[in-house]
């Protein structure tokens, strides 16, 4: 099982030195955004800029954390002990932060997760942690709602699964078409939840914004 690297108290993942997995290390990432900030026109040498690539770096590590845990591991201890409850667990308004995996910018917005349980459920938590594994990495929206909902489907294997995602997209609202608030939504339904009439519609009433 992977495991979530330790975050300090400021909320960054400490430096990766051993590079065993092939990526560059922290003094390259560091460079790479010097780079860029003399692409921009800037010099990363004067006061502000000092310490802006260590930053940079510890942020990325943060943001793409998701590369270094297997989401589905979340799902693996369950309960059976369910007193014979048989309709949707949802889980609303869980906090998505992404990253475009075409512009590399913020990808932010709520994701509502849902399942019918077969005979076991799994600890409210482990949902949002497993929409944040998947979420911490670069992205597309459409992509990272059918990942989220086909590693509940394959581990929990229930009757059913629902994921929608609503969520605006830097890429579309600090450039380009310049369209704030604008919002992306996506869904994946699986099993019952997409194939039974009734539960497809008590999933999209549950989850709808009044």
């Amino acid at each position: 099982m992977s495991r979530t690297p330790h975050i300090d108290d400021e909320g960054a993942l400490p430096p990766k030195d051993s590079q065993a997995d092939g990526r560059p290390s922290q003094a390259e990432a560091e460079a790479a955004v010097r780079t860029l900030l003399r692409w921009a026109g800037d010099d990363p040498d004067r006061e502000g800029l000092l310490d802006t690539p260590a930053r940079v770096a510890r942020s990325y590590r943060e943001l793409f954390a998701g590369y270094d845990t297997d989401p589905r591991s979340y799902l693996e201890r369950t309960f059976e002990e369910v007193g014979g409850y048989d309709q949707l667990v949802v889980l609303k308004d869980i906090r998505v932060v992404s990253c475009c995996e075409h512009h590399m910018l913020p990808v932010t917005g709520r994701a509502h997760v849902a399942y019918l349980p077969r005979d076991r459920v799994v600890g409210i938590s482990k949902l949002s942690r497993v929409v944040n594994g998947f979420a911490r990495r670069l992205q597309i929206q459409e992509k990272l709602t059918a990942e989220i909902a086909g590693a509940i489907q394959e581990v929990l294997n229930p009757h059913g699964v629902g994921v929608v995602i609503e969520a605006e997209h830097a890429c579309m609202t600090l450039r380009g078409v310049n369209t704030p608030g604008s919002t992306l939504v996506t869904s994946s339904l699986l099993g019952a939840v997409r194939d039974d009439m009734r539960t497809r519609m008590e999933f999209m009433r549950l989850v709808r914004r009044d």
